[in-house]
């Protein structure tokens, strides 16, 4: 009992880790670079970010955790559910130093749309083991949809400097 408490915790945690690594080392750029940027009238408040990504790295999460635990643990029924998931997390931390610290809006852009499609496959693989679990990524979907088109307008309304010019 006590042990599966602990896989609960660590499992609903980890989406977090990279999630605050990304914004610790990010954190200065955020209110230079990004509020010069040209932004569409659409594009949410800067305090909105923290409070949707907490809600829905617990979720996904937890989602997870719900995965791993309906097929035994790590076992070779989780290689692709849980593969699925571990590689769109890792593109969804590697968005914002694209974003942010390299002012890579190509990157971003590419990493982003990689994402989506991993993040839809990690939901539909994941409905055929636990709906409930499926259901907790939808809030995300919605999220990385708006996320996505957001990148996309960002990277269209902001050309990239040439290099050698001054910002």
């Amino acid at each position: 009992q006590g042990r599966m408490w602990a896989y609960t915790v660590g499992f609903t945690v980890l989406p977090h880790v990279g999630g605050f690594l990304g914004w610790f080392i990010n954190r200065k750029e955020t209110p230079v670079w990004y509020e010069k940027l040209k932004k569409p009238s659409w594009c949410p408040p800067r305090k909105i970010f923290p409070v949707a990504w907490t809600v829905l790295y617990t979720s996904m999460g937890y989602a997870s955790y719900l995965i791993w635990n309906d097929l035994g643990g790590y076992s070779s029924k989780a290689i692709v559910p849980l593969g699925l998931y571990g590689a769109q997390l890792v593109l969804n931390w590697a968005w914002p130093p694209f974003f942010f610290g390299a002012h890579n809006l190509k990157m971003a852009l590419i990493d982003i749309l990689c994402l989506d499609v991993l993040a839809i496959g990690t939901t539909c693989s994941w409905y055929r083991i636990n709906k409930i679990a499926a259901l907790l990524m939808v809030p995300y979907l919605g999220w990385l949809a708006m996320a996505t088109c957001l990148t996309i307008r960002i990277w269209k309304d902001n050309p990239e400097q040439k290099p050698g010019k001054s910002e």
